[in-house]
């Protein structure tokens, strides 16, 4: 029975992979608009020494921090969050809202500014965003935010900085 479902769960996320893989995302272009950035030619130990360790972690490895930890959950001041890898806004401070979850959460995003890709990591399909400039990992967009947009960006909170207007 492991065998089969070890094979179903193969082939069903090989699947998956191939049609994701087959249609281009939206983010293409936003990505393509940095694909010159210096920050996409700093190595993997230069990003070590650049970073906190949670901070790397999540933004060169797809980490996640824990869930209440992050100082940006009570940030409620006007201003901006940006990605710690590169300082590229994305965030308006109006847009987060408190989804209960323990992360920082927003219903909206500069959207020129992120690049998105479907993430398998927990075995089923999620849409994972991460910063069009450096790259650098920022969460997951879930369908249960509120108006307008009914989005929720889930952010881990190490990934970002906050810059007061």
């Amino acid at each position: 029975m492991t065998q089969v479902l070890n094979r179903r769960h193969l082939l069903l996320t090989a699947g998956a992979v191939a049609v994701s893989a087959c249609s281009p995302g939206a983010a293409d272009a936003s990505e393509r608009q940095y694909a010159n950035s210096p920050f996409r030619r700093i190595t993997d130990a230069q990003w070590r020494e650049r970073l906190p360790r949670a901070s790397y972690d999540v933004l060169r490895h797809a980490a996640t921090e824990r869930p209440g930890t992050s100082p940006l959950n009570g940030e409620h001041r006007r201003g901006t969050f940006v990605c710690r890898g590169c300082d590229l806004p994305l965030f308006r401070s109006q847009w987060k809202f408190d989804s209960g979850t323990g992360w920082p959460s927003f219903y909206d995003v500069i959207a020129a500014n992120i690049g998105t890709r479907t993430d398998f990591e927990i075995g089923f399909p999620r849409v994972e965003y991460h910063c069009a400039r450096c790259l650098g990992h920022q969460g997951h967009i879930f369908d249960d935010g509120p108006r307008p947009t009914g989005k929720r960006y889930c952010n881990n909170g190490v990934a970002l900085k906050f810059q007061p207007a």
